[in-house]
């Protein structure tokens, strides 16, 4: 992942600053637009086919979100750009797909970074995708890099009338977007912390390659996650503390909420963390328990071995004057003198606990 977006990056090389180039994956052909238009009595919903006819549906008096889905299309980002006066280096964020999740506050609007992430139980690993927001005074815009989001459950909400948000502003409906973004990084988290259970039985009973490599995988995860949702601490605090006038008064104990559920997911990513590095602790000592254990049961079979192969050294040397040779108890002396010898030994490791 991380190489394809450095070959990415190629692209924009001795370009001037505020060239739009998609950097990412390109995952559609045709760019999808969707919009819904509300206020506290109705509510619309269009599938717009080009960008000129989604902007006509777009009423003064009502919030509208728009939603893009798909970056290839430079061009329509540029007439984006235009009729709400975003500046250039802004829409080159947009299409960074690599971008690291922040808040600038312009006059006009807010622009905002997020990772939407998803824990996909069949690959047990995090999809992670870039959202970006654009924020003015009745409307929404969202960008996202593929079809399939998070977000129905707040369409249904919104086309339902259900809470608050039909009698709110476009600022309200922002925050609900990343609340509900941040409400799946704690079902992704709870997914995580599933697996950390189900390793942490094992890591004693059945260390094993494979098992490290999947303590690997988590950590690598965790890492994706800590660097997704750190930052969003610093986004929220802006928007706490510049006061600007596209977010109401009333939308501020919102804010702080999300900024209290923010800092919780930070706590549950590091406590993950420590358990996880703890977990490796356990795996690399039962490992090397089990080395040991290997070790001593080798060294102890040797040691039996020891003075049975002094034994049948000695008559094993080809000496013509050996009364023992011709003996006709000499075999079975011999050979219970090895046995008593050894279970002698054995005997004796079992009294000092070394067995």
């Amino acid at each position: 992942m991380l190489k394809k977006l450095m070959n990415s990056y190629a692209k924009r090389l001795a370009l001037p600053p505020g060239t739009l180039v998609h950097l990412g994956e390109p995952s559609l052909s045709d760019t999808l637009l969707s919009l819904i238009v509300y206020d506290k009595d109705t509510c619309a919903k269009y599938d717009a086919t080009t960008l000129e006819d989604a902007l006509g549906k777009m009423l003064p008096d009502a919030v509208s979100w728009l939603n893009i889905t798909g970056l290839q299309d430079t061009a329509l980002l540029e007439r984006l750009g235009s009729r709400f006066a975003i500046h250039p280096l802004t829409l080159e964020d947009i299409l960074n797909t690599g971008q690291r999740p922040k808040t600038e506050v312009f006059d006009g609007h807010l622009f905002s970074v997020l990772k939407m992430i998803r824990y996909d139980e069949t690959t047990r690993s995090l999809d992670i995708e870039q959202v970006s927001f654009i924020l003015g005074k009745d409307y929404v815009i969202t960008f996202q890099e593929r079809p399939g989001d998070v977000m129905d459950a707040l369409r249904d909400r919104i086309a339902q009338g259900k809470g608050s948000i039909r009698r709110r502003g476009a600022d309200y409906l922002l925050y609900s977007i990343i609340d509900l973004i941040i409400d799946h990084y704690f079902i992704s988290m709870e997914s995580i912390g599933d697996d950390i259970e189900e390793l942490e039985a094992q890591v004693l009973d059945e260390p094993s390659p494979a098992l490290a490599k999947e303590l690997h995988r988590i950590k690598r995860e965790l890492l994706f996650l800590r660097k997704a949702i750190w930052p969003m601490r610093e986004q929220i605090a802006l928007l706490l503390r510049e006061e600007h006038p596209l977010i109401a008064t009333d939308t501020m104990p919102y804010l702080r909420d999300l900024q209290d559920h923010t800092v919780q997911v930070i706590d549950t990513v590091e406590t993950f963390r420590d358990m996880l590095g703890g977990l490796l602790d356990v795996y690399l000592s039962s490992i090397s328990n089990r080395m040991n254990d290997v070790m001593r049961i080798l060294t102890i079979i040797a040691t039996i071995f020891i003075p049975l192969t002094f034994l049948a050294g000695i008559y094993g040397m080809n000496f013509d004057v050996m009364p023992e040779l011709h003996h006709p108890l000499g075999y079975p002396a011999v050979l219970g003198v090895c046995a008593v010898t050894a279970v002698a030994m054995i005997a004796f490791f079992k009294r000092k606990g070394w067995l």
